[in-house]
């Protein structure tokens, strides 16, 4: 049986040495790649790969939220998050997603070849330094607005930029921040930000 792979990564170098390297194994094929967070599901769904590598931070959507869509719109692939950011609460949002592989790409090709296979075999593979800090990582405490809101006040956009790129009044997003803030224990919008991103809340 040859296993179908769906390669999500946004550094075109890294991509093609991936694709290259996985398509020597005998039992891979790489039937589709994309660039963009966008991208995936269609990808997926006119592909129809048994395994999705999907890196996390990509441009115009999260292989986090791709990885979620997936498993409700694709349920048959196995989603793998193949990340340069190895932060418990990117592992722990990815497999509340539905991710049933979580990876750092500092690891060794076999590696990832391996865990491919161990994820259509139907068991889950986890970087195991990672998951021993996500069992001693604190869980997220930001709502999903919060965590939005947050994500929008990153740049330094004022509370009425964000108001208006989420379609959320001026004074329902203060609250927001105001909310995060208290939560995260910083002084400010932009700390909180940071926090929140230095712990992969966002």
């Amino acid at each position: 049986m040859t296993i179908r792979v769906l390669l999500a990564e946004d550094q075109v170098m890294m991509r093609g040495a991936l694709a290259v390297l996985l398509d020597l194994e005998d039992d891979l094929e790489v039937v589709a790649q994309v660039g963009s967070g966008t991208e995936i599901v269609p990808a997926a769904l006119a592909s129809s790969p048994d395994v999705a590598l999907l890196d996390i931070e990509l441009p115009g959507r999260s292989g986090l939220d791709a990885a979620a869509d997936l498993a409700q719109q694709l349920p048959g692939c196995r989603v793998v998050m193949v990340t340069t950011f190895g932060r418990p609460g990117y592992l722990q949002r990815a497999m509340a997603a539905g991710a049933v592989g979580f990876l750092v790409k500092d690891g060794p090709i076999e590696g990832l070849a391996d865990a491919i296979r161990q994820v259509v075999a139907g068991g889950t593979v986890v970087d195991p330094q990672l998951a021993g800090q996500a069992l001693r990582a604190v869980v997220s405490p930001l709502t999903l607005r919060e965590r939005d809101v947050l994500a929008a006040a990153e740049d330094g956009s004022t509370v009425a930029d964000i108001a208006s790129r989420l379609h959320l009044s001026a004074s329902t997003v203060r609250n927001y921040l105001s909310d995060a803030i208290g939560k995260t224990g910083t002084r400010n919008k932009t700390e909180a930000a940071l926090l929140a991103r230095r712990n992969g809340w966002l």
